[in-house]
């Protein structure tokens, strides 16, 4: 079982700091145990709640005696996340909820605002009034507040949005349903071209960046690039869909939107829910290290994306759009 830091019930022995020195499995962690049961080890200083070690390798001082625990690898939280809105005129003002997704705790915001965006419900975060845990208390429950008169397709709510970790596309009522309208304007001006050895970089680059991975393995991740390879905004989460929705819901916080001058590399596969979030976010170029789908390079060929596969150190698979990558003549062994 896992228990979360600093405030649950630890009564059955105080709760003692381990210092840096006293980790014999070479993290740079401080972590709380308790004891008996077994140690019960809970979020560190570095990354919050985000990570849980299971019996990890340190030495607990428990009443004065030395205990060693067996040493597992840290593990990645997954916990479900309702997000419900609330629209209308006060006071007949409707609360209804709209997904629910297991993801890494964490820029809980980002996911809602980005969820909302990426479905089609909101068009910017002007439309937004607050967002905030429902009724400031239940973590695993954030609520997005619409500013009166804000209007949307009520028929988007009324798909399926329980999605899962693996997949988000997973449980909504067909694929037709989620091919929703980009809001953004088409870009007049597409200029946008990168060289392949900016594209090969992105993934170091990215990985630089991958702290609970790091620690973890068990999180996919995005990244968001200028088209000189300069990161701006990255985010993990155990879900793909969760990962760009925090990235896209970021994005639109910092008022960069829309995306259609940058770069999105995904950590893994690209699947068509990506793709399509991508689009409606604006964005034409999508890097990623794995695979993508078949219907993510059909769906990437139809909105003119340029679409990326299999990033390597020195290569790299073109499916669409090849015309934004500047590959010379003789450099063959890019272009899939």
């Amino acid at each position: 079982m896992f228990v979360r830091d600093p405030e649950f019930g630890i009564a059955d022995l105080p709760q003692q700091k381990i210092t840096d020195s006293e980790l014999t499995g070479g993290a740079n962690q401080k972590v709380r145990v308790r004891h008996p049961g077994g140690h019960q080890m809970i979020g560190n200083d570095l990354f919050g709640d985000v990570l849980r070690l299971q019996n990890a390798s340190l030495r607990c001082l428990c009443d004065g005696l030395n205990r060693f625990g067996d040493f597992l690898p840290c593990s990645a939280v997954e916990e479900p996340l309702e997000i419900r809105i609330t629209y209308g005129i006060p006071p007949e003002q409707v609360t209804k909820s709209i997904s629910v997704t297991m993801r890494t705790p964490g820029n809980d915001e980002e996911l809602a605002t980005g969820f909302l965006f990426t479905e089609g419900i909101i068009k910017n975060v002007h439309e937004i009034s607050a967002v905030k845990q429902s009724n400031g208390t239940d973590e695993n429950v954030i609520k997005v507040e619409l500013k009166p008169g804000v209007s949307f397709n009520l028929q988007n709510l009324d798909r399926n949005f329980y999605t899962t970790s693996s997949c988000g596309v997973c449980g909504k009522s067909s694929i037709e349903a989620i091919k929703t309208t980009c809001l953004l304007k088409a870009t007049v001006d597409d200029d946008l071209q990168c060289t392949p050895s900016i594209i090969n970089n992105l993934p170091a680059v990215l990985r630089s960046t991958q702290n609970i991975f790091t620690q973890t393995g068990g999180l996919h991740a995005c990244g968001l690039f200028t088209s000189e390879g300069e990161l701006l905004i990255s985010r993990e989460d155990v879900g793909r869909h969760n990962a760009l929705d925090k990235l896209i819901g970021a994005s639109l916080n910092q008022n960069l939107f829309p995306l259609h001058n940058y770069v999105l590399l995904l950590s893994g596969r690209a699947s068509f829910e990506l793709v399509q979030k991508a689009y409606m976010a604006g964005i034409i170029v999508i890097a990623a290290v794995g695979a993508p789908s078949s219907l993510a390079v059909q769906t990437a060929e139809t909105f003119g994306i340029t679409l990326i596969g299999f990033v390597r150190a020195q290569t790299f698979n073109i499916y669409s759009g090849a015309q934004r990558i500047k590959i010379p003549a003789y450099e063959t062994s890019y272009q899939g």
